[in-house]
């Protein structure tokens, strides 16, 4: 689990494991979730993810896609995913993976989950019900040290 990740349900952990054990012939998963009320989708930070049909990856970006064309930004269709910054690996693969540059994409959206992508690796991908509330920068962290201390302090 990533540091940014604290208060990820320990269910979504689950179930990341096990599509990992019934998928044996993927490296990597990850978990998303729809946007929770009050994140905004246009926000850079928060990163969404396109899915495929067998619900692997087919694109992470700090823009909003799917770019809704044709419809309102609240569209049902048109509502991005987000992704929820945890990770599982194989240990062959892992290793693998950090041998390896950063790749083009990479290097333009500052997301290593997209080296991956660019090599034709797929990366399974979770839907959760609920996403945790990811710390991604110092004002997020000022809110999870506050919710932290409210439920932890009293």
């Amino acid at each position: 689990m990533q540091g940014d990740e604290p208060e990820i349900e320990p269910a979504a952990l689950d179930a990341l494991i096990e599509r990992m054990r019934t998928e044996p012939e993927l490296n990597v998963g990850t978990l998303a979730a729809a946007f929770p009320a009050g994140l905004d989708p246009d926000d850079p930070s928060a990163v969404k993810v396109v899915l495929d049909e067998r619900g692997r990856a087919l694109y992470f970006s700090r823009a909003r896609i799917p770019h809704p064309r044709d419809l309102e930004p609240d569209d049902p269709v048109a509502r991005p995913l987000l992704h929820v910054g945890v990770y599982a690996y194989r240990r062959a693969f892992l290793r693998r993976f950090a041998s390896w540059p950063p790749g083009t994409l990479e290097r333009i959206e500052k997301l290593e989950q997209l080296r991956i992508l660019e090599r034709g690796e797929p990366i399974a991908v979770v839907r959760v019900q609920r996403a945790g509330v990811g710390i991604d920068t110092p004002q997020d962290y000022a809110r999870f040290v506050a919710r932290w201390r409210a439920t932890h302090e009293a």
